[in-house]
């Protein structure tokens, strides 16, 4: 049964609350003298839960401001209010010890959800319970707090929920690591949980100093007893105190596995280091209470499979980050180009050069006094009078020999038909480089405008040329999935009114063998030619068209209109035509077409066709033909 609200009178609650504030310093001690942290915000009133987020649970802890939350009225209805130095140091411990920081808290939920099949959404609750289980057993054992007496009491306050399968193995686990009598915590419980139990207890043990290791298979210890537990859930909510751990922070370093996360998702039975195959601490081995466990190792650059977007999106709301789908997508693409991103540049200054003597104006009071021109007021008039006969140097300065460089803007096409991918479900490589190149011409001071385009009349952009990469980024993780027709008014609309004065941008089109609808006619019944030769000599800053084509494409042009109308554009207008062979080819292009226009900093005009353009990439497979060859 659920339990009403607690009351009780404000002074009481006030009382409380000193008695804490005065105990914190005891708790942050419990793990180092050396330990800080901002004060708890210990709750009095339902308002000022709600305002920091508390729900639920009696306590929380937040990893973006390092904060600990406690509801004082839910620690009186617990009848806890005596053990503010255990609950308190058990929240520090969340900071101190695990999860500690919220990339760490993010690759524990990826483990334990691979040890968790069909219960992936249960993985945040789990880790809290796997965290609690080493924070609690290091103060119980280390720091002699009295963690055994808060869930003796717990679990008078619970009727029925103390009965489940889930809670029963937690409270066996802790029973056996304390050396506690059996039942006191866990009540009765069958030979299958108890032996469930031992291998928790040993796997606390073992992987203490290296929890991130331990947290998958702690996860598939659990999984069989959530499959069959209904009555847990309500108690377990009461300890979630890392539910809302992420909210307001931004995790990195998620978008790739990491060596060995999948295969850590192992049960316990099956692990030599718990099994007795190999020479592992000893359950009870007391090792560890003089020093504390040693940190995770740190989140070095991954090198493991890319996980898909929709499963960075789900590994990101497990960590408590309240986001929607295409969101995660501007995340995961933003951190998935930056591998591939051009330095950032350095500034180039003209050459030194000698100030040049200008000429003499009057030197006023409240001038500068070392702008004064002695010598030459002298000469004026031997009688100085401030601000009548007193003079200051113009100085100027010659220019440098170096030329004047500017960024080469870049307006860029992709196509979102229904033969791409969708980029927040999974990785699209459209999307992918064309997040490298736009962010690469953003760290040049360039301006970037980003079409998404599937139909004439089924299109996105950006509000003109921008600097801002998460509408940039945006625009490229949004998906349509309809027919093919390229937006030709977009073109004419972007280039018809651009002054001669514009800087220069170059054209990018991110498409396969639909292209060629970009030379039909447009609404107004304006040649698709037309407007692109207009673009292209407006825009004078050339332009490039990467597409998926089958190998051998242009001999097919005599047979394909598709074909010739590209092999047209190249050989007439001045396209250049650049073939990937497979989707992923894709990637390389970016990386080469950023360092060629973006890779020495600002770039100059350059002309509609480059002297060297990027040669092609070859393909690592049998080449993919076009549908209708």
């Amino acid at each position: 049964m659920k339990r009403r609200p607690h009351w009780c009178p404000p002074q009481e609650l006030e009382a409380l609350r000193l008695r804490w504030v005065e105990q914190w310093p005891a708790a942050l001690e419990a793990w180092s003298r050396f330990t800080r942290l901002s004060p708890p915000r210990l709750c009095l009133t339902p308002e000022e839960e709600r305002r920091e987020g508390l729900a639920g649970s009696f306590a929380m802890i937040r990893l973006v401001d390092q904060a600990v939350v406690v509801s004082l009225t839910e620690v009186l209805a617990s009848d806890v209010a005596d053990l503010g130095v255990e609950i308190l140091a058990h929240e520090i411990g969340h900071h101190v010890l695990a999860p500690a920081n919220l990339t760490d808290h993010g690759r524990m939920l990826s483990r334990m959800r691979w040890g968790l099949p069909t219960l992936e959404h249960q993985a945040p609750m789990v880790a809290n319970l796997y965290t609690d289980l080493l924070i609690n057993d290091r103060l119980q054992r280390s720091a002699g707090l009295r963690m055994d007496e808060v869930y003796r009491r717990m679990r008078k306050q619970q009727e029925g929920s103390a009965d489940g399968a889930v809670w029963k193995l937690y409270m066996r686990i802790y029973e056996i690591l304390w050396r506690l009598e059996r039942g006191t915590l866990a009540g009765r419980v069958d030979d299958r949980t108890d032996g469930d139990a031992w291998l928790g207890a040993r796997l606390i043990r073992v992987y203490s100093r290296d929890w991130l290791q331990g947290s998958g298979r702690f996860a598939a210890l659990l999984l069989p007893h959530l499959l069959e537990d209904k009555k847990s859930q309500e108690l377990l909510e009461k300890f979630f105190d890392t539910k809302g751990a992420a909210v307001g922070g931004e995790i990195t370093g998620l978008t790739e596995m990491e060596p060995g996360e999948k295969e850590g998702a192992i049960h316990p039975a099956l692990d030599p280091e718990l099994n007795g195959e190999s020479t592992g601490a000893d359950a009870d081995t007391e090792a560890g209470e003089d020093v504390l466990p040693s940190m995770v190792p740190a989140n070095q650059q991954a090198r493991g499979q890319a996980r898909q977007p929709f499963e960075y999106g789900e590994l990101l709301r497990a960590a408590g980050v309240p986001i929607s789908d295409h969101d995660a997508a501007v995340r995961y693409y933003r951190e998935q180009a930056l591998p591939h991103l051009i330095p950032f540049p350095t500034r180039e200054l003209p050459r030194s050069s000698d100030p040049l003597p200008e000429g003499l104006e009057p030197w006023a009071l409240g001038d500068p006094m070392d702008a004064l021109d002695w010598m030459q007021s002298v000469l004026i008039s031997p009688t100085v009078i401030p601000g009548v006969t007193t003079v200051q140097r113009i100085w100027g300065e010659s220019e440098g020999v170096e030329p004047r460089k500017e960024p080469l803007d870049l307006d860029i096409y992709v196509d979102s038909s229904g033969s791409m991918a969708n980029p927040q479900r999974l990785i699209s490589y459209p999307a992918l480089a064309g997040a490298i190149i736009c962010l690469s011409a953003l760290r040049t001071s360039a301006r970037v405008q980003a079409t998404l385009w599937s139909w004439k009349q089924q299109y996105i952009t950006t509000p003109g040329f921008v600097r801002d990469e998460v509408s940039i980024l945006r625009v490229l993780t949004g998906y349509f999935g309809g027919g093919t027709a390229f937006p030709i008014h977009q073109l004419r609309d972007t280039f018809g009114p651009r002054p001669p004065e514009a800087r220069p941008a170059h054209i990018l089109i991110i498409s396969d063998d639909g292209v060629d609808t970009l030379f039909q006619q447009d609404e107004k019944g304006n040649s698709g030619w037309d407007v692109s030769a207009m673009a292209l000599e407006k825009a004078r800053g050339g332009g490039t068209m990467v597409l998926n084509l089958a190998q051998g494409w242009e001999q097919h042009a005599a047979t394909y209109p598709s074909f010739a109308a590209i092999k047209k554009a190249r050989d007439e207008q001045g396209w250049n035509v650049h073939r990937v062979a497979t989707w992923e080819d894709l990637v390389a292009f970016a990386r080469a077409f950023s360092r060629q226009h973006y890779g020495r900093g600002p770039q100059t005009a350059r002309p509609v066709r480059p002297r060297t353009p990027i040669s092609g990439t070859a393909a690592n497979g049998a080449p993919r033909p076009p549908t209708h060859l």
